[in-house]
């Protein structure tokens, strides 16, 4: 088999898996489109999709990843939690990530609550908290989902139509 065809169904993998895994936390999403997206220029020489195209792709790809962490404390924030529960959520969806998909959704939402409850917020605001952090983390899956079919979308135009 042409070794060409293998690069183009691990690059086509890489990129079903990771659309998978930005809804999914097993797996890291935008990362995995991003390498396989890599891996389809690499394949053509990067011809027609070029450096600058793989440049905005990786600019995309971060903030990708900063939208996963902040996300989850910025919903937090909106709905009037303090700069405790913003830090709370923050650990909270990086430790959940050890958790699998519970700690993913869960991680934000509790470190929220106990930063808040630590700073001696009644349960409704801590609460409050919880709820803005896992609104967040919604609103930040969505994004990175969006963003993954961006760079999706970039790299099919630059390939495909010149």
């Amino acid at each position: 088999m042409d070794l060409i065809i293998v690069w183009w169904v691990l690059a086509v993998l890489l990129v079903v898996g990771g659309l998978v895994g930005t809804i999914l936390p097993a797996l890291p999403g935008v990362p995995m489109v991003f390498a396989g997206l890599l891996l389809a220029a690499w394949t053509t020489d990067f011809e027609p999709a070029g450096i600058g195209t793989i440049a905005v792709l990786g600019i995309l790809t971060a903030l990708a990843w900063l939208i996963d962490f902040l996300a989850a404390a910025m919903g937090a924030k909106r709905l009037g939690a303090s700069p405790r529960a913003f830090w709370g959520a923050m650990v909270g969806a990086i430790v959940g990530m050890f958790f699998g998909l519970p700690g993913i959704i869960l991680g934000p939402f509790v470190g929220a609550v106990l930063a808040e409850l630590s700073g001696g917020r009644t349960m409704s605001d801590a609460g409050r908290a919880g709820v803005g952090a896992w609104i967040g983390t919604i609103v930040g899956t969505a994004a990175k989902l969006a963003i993954a079919f961006t760079m999706l979308g970039i790299f099919i135009i630059r390939q495909f139509f010149g």
